[in-house]
């Protein structure tokens, strides 16, 4: 019996996720948004694109969560958008009713499911679904790490004019100004990138990886990226669903790893069956642990004023 996404959120992101869900055939899907027609119309696009693409896993558009019974997964997309000059901490409390209501529907209709969270301020907004989901941590993991690594990563290759699947490495910590890239950690097919690339360069891409969901926000006006985030989201699903024990960097609760407790920060872990099956705690330097502790004090601050 094939497994059942539901995505929450018939936007950008929620409509391109659930497009290569069903291009790589991974579940049977469900698309819920407020606005009355627009899953149902997406939903019965995709669904039409079937014959020629040659999936036949069932897709479905809906405004009711009765639909979204027994999900194995849920992806958490609704919200408002970022628009240009806004921070992802400006839509903290507007998000923060949003995915309270939703998580608490979530709960009533698949009990059993794994959340991933990518609604902004993605860290606070993990926070939420774990604190009203009930769930254990290892059912609530936030989209972040995999995206800022994908952007990093890119800029790496771009700048070396090298295959993208040549660079390794992660970041680390919250999803915005205060991720921590760990450039020690960095290698272009085995070799570090700090003997291809000087300081300076490396320190300007570390910030553009940074700023890199503000430079899309700022060329679209009106939207902000989905592509790349839903790319992220579906090598999380992947993962979970064909139990790979994939190695990836995710937000995830820390219970005192990394010296941080009762919050979500981006750290490496192994993703399978069961949702988050490991956090590997690394080595970092003096330098590298205190903006880690940085990124976690941020999140902090916004956990407080929503009080999660």
């Amino acid at each position: 019996m094939r497994k059942k996404v539901t995505v929450v959120g018939a936007g950008n992101v929620g409509a391109t996720v659930a497009h290569r869900l069903v291009d790589r055939q991974l579940a049977d899907v469900v698309v819920i948004d407020i606005l009355e027609g627009v899953p149902q119309g997406k939903g019965l696009d995709l669904l039409e694109a079937g014959p020629v693409e040659g999936y036949d896993v069932r897709i479905k558009g809906t405004n009711d969560y009765a639909d979204t019974a027994n999900s194995n997964l849920v992806v958490m997309t609704a919200g408002f958008p970022r628009k240009p000059g806004m921070s992802r901490d400006d839509l903290l409390k507007a998000n923060y009713e949003v995915v309270k209501g939703t998580i608490e529907k979530i709960v009533q209709y698949s009990p059993d499911c794994i959340l991933i969270v990518v609604t902004n301020p993605l860290d606070a907004m993990a926070q939420t679904a774990f604190r009203v989901s009930g769930f254990s941590r290892n059912r609530v993991i936030g989209m972040a790490g995999v995206l800022d690594t994908a952007r990093y990563r890119t800029f790496i290759a771009e700048a070396l004019d090298v295959s993208v699947q040549n660079v390794q490495g992660f970041v680390l910590g919250g999803h915005g100004d205060t991720m921590v890239p760990v450039p020690r950690y960095t290698a272009v097919a085995g070799i570090p990138v700090s003997e291809l690339l000087p300081k300076e360069k490396l320190d300007a891409i570390i910030q553009r990886t940074r700023n890199g969901g503000a430079e899309i926000v700022n060329y679209l006006k009106t939207g902000s990226a989905y592509y790349a985030p839903s790319a992220a989201v579906v090598e999380m699903v992947d993962a979970i669903f064909n139990d790979r024990k994939k190695i990836l960097p995710c937000t995830v609760y820390l219970d005192g790893e990394y010296g941080i407790k009762g919050l979500f920060v981006g750290v490496p872990v192994k993703l399978g069956a069961r949702g988050i099956e490991q956090i590997l705690e690394i080595k970092l330097t003096p330098e590298e642990r205190a903006a880690l502790q940085k990124s976690a004090d941020a999140v902090k601050e916004l956990a407080q004023v929503i009080g999660v």
